[in-house]
């Protein structure tokens, strides 16, 4: 099963898929004229709209649903195993896949708001839908649906699980011993999947408020603890800060570990940590209440900086100013290119995180990555429901029928107990299938969509007009040649109704 595993693995995380990413990211940036840095005071400005309904949920919350599934594991992890396999150098290109994948964030999550609809009392979107409304290609969108379910509510939970799982024991220990069809495991682990499972499933059934409700008080104040912790460390070495950087800049183009290792897992592990392009962001998006689509589109955008220019930025400063990483050679393999700890520490883990907060924290170190693990996780999996539940709801359509919504419920907890009590390795490369296959039809859906209709640069363009022009913001997509886009239409045909009866 593992090199079935692995065999897929090479196939859908070719060279093509990332310099798919690369150059969707490069492309969307020259076609915004690079909003993602234009645009930067204003992202910061609609962070702070705290407008909501009962039908929506703000700005804000929709910026910590989607970092909520942005920051997990992948940034204490996954940073680290970009480290060890890709050498320093691979945080620089993780770096130019949150630039470039900012901008594709914005594309995206864009036309998750322009093509949203309102479904039992909520708003729904994602590249399903805006496959469908705008392309008219059901069948794309029905594929996507699919890869999205089969991702983020069967493979994706496992990875997050397992940290969770690996978080408990770093804190607590094992535990006694149980003998279990998956091995050896220890009654703290148990004991916090129980526990795990009671919390997930309060939250997970009460809707898109309730997870908005837990992330937008969780995930400001863990991504903020973490960074503290990076800054102190960088403020005791300020003195070997230059250099780090200049290791990283010089690394990332004649790289130790060879300049395919270098961009190859700096992209694989930037995609999966800010997941730009993957189509995971668009749900949260399209969820939200606004004005105007660009709006949530440059919110979106700037939830890619947060998720890789800071906190996986936090975690690389961490482990290269303590020099407490090793880095591995493909050939010969398993040879050390880079040995500063125990050949056994495991790469694919957050031991070289940890390892980095034991060298100034002492013991403290350890239990602050297993807090730090077990809340990005755990906030990473209730994204990963919501996206599951958007997706259902679409392919729903066609069946009516509540229960399936059910079954993937369950189905996904069952995941959660699989990845918990799992191998670390298998469930990262189950999950990196799940994000390469979501990666690659939403990315060249997004393209098809700009040749055909160029929807999100139209509604960029008005944005910038209305801004420009000072007064109140609306949408009007008719007035734009955007068509479909039907909630946006029956809601400036309301509004105008509304204002004539006032009249």
């Amino acid at each position: 099963m593992q090199q079935l595993v692995n065999t897929i693995n090479g196939i859908i995380w070719s060279e093509a898929l990332i310099y798919l990413c690369l150059g969707a990211g490069l492309f969307y940036s020259i076609m915004t004229r690079f909003a993602q840095v234009r645009h930067f005071k204003e992202m910061c400005k609609l962070l702070f709209n705290n407008t909501s309904s009962d039908k929506g949920i703000s700005s804000f919350q929709a910026l910590a649903v989607s970092l909520s599934g942005r920051v997990g594991v992948g940034n204490i992890a996954g940073v680290a195993a970009a480290i060890g396999f890709g050498g320093p150098g691979a945080v620089f290109w993780m770096w130019v896949v949150a630039f470039l994948g900012a901008s594709t964030a914005y594309a995206e999550s864009t036309l998750g708001q322009v093509y949203k609809v309102e479904e039992n009392g909520q708003y729904r979107g994602g590249p399903a839908y805006y496959f469908e409304r705008c392309l008219g290609w059901r069948w794309l969108a029905v594929l996507f649906a699919v890869s999205a379910i089969i991702g983020c509510g069967i493979f994706l939970p496992g990875v997050q699980a397992n940290a969770v799982g690996n978080a408990v024991t770093q804190v607590f220990g094992d535990g006694n011993m149980v003998t279990t069809s998956f091995g050896e495991v220890g009654t703290n682990k148990l004991a916090a999947l129980a526990l795990i499972l009671i919390v997930l499933a309060f939250i997970i059934f009460g809707g898109i408020k309730r997870i908005a409700n837990f992330t937008q008080v969780v995930v400001p104040f863990m991504a903020l603890g973490y960074i503290v912790m990076a800054l102190i460390i960088v403020f005791l070495n300020l003195d070997k800060v230059p250099g780090v950087f200049g290791l990283i800049l010089s690394d990332a183009f004649t790289a130790q570990a060879g300049f395919g290792a270098a961009i190859g897992w700096g992209v694989k592990r930037g995609i999966y940590s800010n997941e730009a392009g993957q189509g995971t962001g668009p749900h949260a998006a399209a969820a939200a209440e606004v004005d105007h689509p660009a709006q949530q589109g440059l919110v979106q955008a700037f939830s890619v900086y947060v998720d890789t220019l800071f906190v996986c930025t936090a975690t690389a400063l961490m482990i290269l100013i303590t020099q407490q990483y090793n880095v591995v050679g493909e050939l010969p393999a398993g040879q050390f290119i880079v040995q500063n700890v125990d050949a056994a520490t495991e790469i694919g883990s957050a031991a070289f995180t940890q390892l980095a907060l034991n060298s100034v924290f002492g013991g403290f170190g350890q239990i602050f990555v297993g807090l730090a693990l077990f809340f990005f996780a755990f906030t990473t999996i209730l994204a990963y429901y919501y996206i599951t539940e958007t997706n259902v709801a679409y392919l729903n359509r066609l069946f009516n029928n509540k229960l399936p919504l059910i079954v993937f419920k369950i189905l996904l907890m069952a995941m959660v107990a699989y990845g918990t009590v799992n191998a670390a390795g298998y469930v990262w490369d189950i999950g990196d299938i799940g994000v390469g296959l979501m990666a690659w039809i939403n990315v060249l859906g997004i393209l098809v969509i700009f040749f055909l209709h160029k929807p999100a640069i139209l509604c960029l363009k008005d944005y910038e007009e209305q801004k420009k022009a000072g007064g109140p913001i609306s949408f009007d997509p008719v007035k734009l040649g955007i068509k479909n886009a039907t909630f946006w239409e029956q809601r400036l045909a309301k509004s105008q109704a509304e204002q004539k009866g006032s009249d």
